[in-house]
């Protein structure tokens, strides 16, 4: 009796003691996940940030497979096959898609996470829904949605709801990303659209209280996850192009969110901890773009911002000076502080490391060379501290719109390349204008600028720059890449 005494207990602590080593793992994982989020923040840590974050979800994983193993009635040969499928596409896509194509990797990413949270809260329920045990031959089937906490089956509803608005959202932002045929980069709105979100909302939030109320009610889940998928439809296509850092960085977020509530739903501390600094920093990375902006998240999300042109179509009056790559290699030759403000116009062109190469050049003439980034310029947060890193410029050489404003009062030359709306003086006047009040770069008050872009066309907040008709600015039409190798090409003939 004694050894049996003894046995059991032995059995006890083992099982205690598993228990809290997987404890202790996840732990582990969540202080690596802070510590790569914080290194994120700086862009001399960023890219070591990004390998302790990416250690830490490897540990995660690494302690559930463990777990699992340990004899939870789950096939790990399936497991392994996904880990597989899932890896190799992963590992394909991080080879393949250049960086000029990261804004539209990121919105899938938020999408795949999104779809997978809404997979795990509904295969979740249709596990306890058909759980059966065989006692003396017989099959019982056994109610464990009944006793199921009021918490897992809300965290069921709204892993649901935000997971499926969050992978139909991303779609759309990937399509406007891309430049859909089908999805066109300006604001789709239509009478009465505000208010089919809002039924569409609030009915699913209503049907995630029904499901607690009656757990059994499966048909109430697949109403949420209809309803879920055509919100996030209605919610995106009223977005802008203007405004897609803002919808990334929300999107973001709202797969962080998802990730939580099946955290919740699943009773795993990792995915919980994971999902819910997912969801913070996306929020937090969306206020910093509103207040770039100078706008709220409600305007964002309903103003519909690049749809007409301000004004009826009227834009500032003037004629805009062009520059040949002769006289703008004169000019930058003389220079002896020259800032480069990239734009979107250099992604689409994949320009940077044309950019640096010409940077290189001004360098060699003893000119000191600076580049303005605007928390909002491009598709997605730091997208152009992304291509510039890429192609190897100087950290040091990045600055913020607060750091450099006052430099350009001093500057001898502002070279603009595809940066539109970020550099409009109308934000700070003209009261009719959609960006009125956004803080821009001060380019206008370099003694000279010269802009690089295809055509005349206006940016993604549909109006004109009027930057492109003041006395000091000159135009240099062209892709951003050949313009900026030729200019590079001019300056070493010299």
């Amino acid at each position: 009796m004694l050894n049996m005494m003894n046995a059991t207990q032995s059995t006890l602590t083992l099982a205690l003691t598993k228990t809290d080593w997987l404890g202790l793992v996840y732990l582990f994982a969540a202080v690596l996940f802070y510590l790569g989020l914080k290194m994120l923040s700086k862009v001399t840590t960023a890219r070591r940030g990004n390998l302790v974050s990416a250690l830490g979800m490897l540990v995660a994983i690494a302690a559930t497979f463990f777990q699992i193993s340990g004899g939870e009635a789950v096939s790990l040969v399936w497991i392994v096959i996904a880990i597989l499928i899932g890896g190799g596409a992963g590992l394909v896509l991080a080879v393949r898609v250049p960086m000029t194509g990261m804004p539209e990797m990121v919105a899938l990413l938020n999408g795949c996470g999104g779809i997978a949270s809404l997979l795990v809260a509904c295969g979740d329920y249709l596990n306890k829904t058909g759980q059966t045990i065989e006692i003396n031959g017989v099959v019982t089937h056994v109610d464990i949605l009944s006793s199921a906490g009021w918490d897992v089956l809300l965290a069921t509803g709204l892993a649901t709801l935000i997971g499926g608005l969050t992978f139909t959202g991303s779609l759309v932002a990937y399509a406007k990303l891309a430049g859909s045929k089908f999805i066109p980069d300006a604001p789709v709105q239509f009478a009465g659209q505000k208010v089919l979100i809002g039924v569409l909302l609030l009915g699913s939030i209503a049907l995630a209280g029904v499901l607690v109320a009656k757990p059994d009610a499966g048909y109430v889940l697949i109403l949420v996850a209809a309803m879920s998928l055509i919100l996030g439809v209605l919610l995106v296509i009223g977005i802008g192009g203007a405004d897609m850092p803002v919808v990334i960085a929300l999107l973001n977020s709202y797969s962080g969110i998802a990730a939580a509530m099946a955290g919740f739903v699943l009773n795993n501390s990792a995915l919980i901890i994971t999902g819910a600094l997912v969801g913070a920093s996306g929020i937090i990375l969306t206020n910093i773009m509103c207040k770039a902006m100078n706008r709220s998240l409600m305007n964002v999300l309903f103003g519909g911002v690049g749809g007409a042109v301000a004004g009826g179509g009227k834009g500032p009056e003037g004629e805009a000076r062009a520059f040949s790559i002769e006289d703008a290699s004169i000019i930058l030759d003389a220079a002896r502080t020259v800032i480069i403000v990239p734009g979107y116009g250099m992604a689409v062109a994949q320009a940077q490391h044309a950019v640096k190469e010409f940077s290189q050049q001004l360098e060699s003439r003893s000119i000191d060379v600076k580049y303005a980034i605007h928390p909002v310029a491009g598709r997605m947060p730091g997208h152009m501290n992304v291509l510039l890193a890429e192609a190897d410029v100087p950290y040091e050489q990045l600055q913020d719109l607060e750091q450099i404003n006052p430099q350009f009062e001093q500057c001898d030359v502002a070279l603009v390349i595809g940066a539109n709306d970020v550099t409009n003086p109308a934000a700070r006047h003209d009261t009719a204008s959609p960006i009125y009040g956004m803080p821009i770069l001060d380019v206008d008050k370099a003694r000279t600028v010269f802009v690089i872009k295809r055509s005349m066309n206006p940016g993604f907040a549909g109006i004109q720059n009027e930057l492109y008709f003041k006395e000091n600015t000159g135009m240099i039409f062209g892709d951003a890449k050949k313009v900026v190798s030729e200019l590079s090409a001019e300056l070493a003939a010299n």
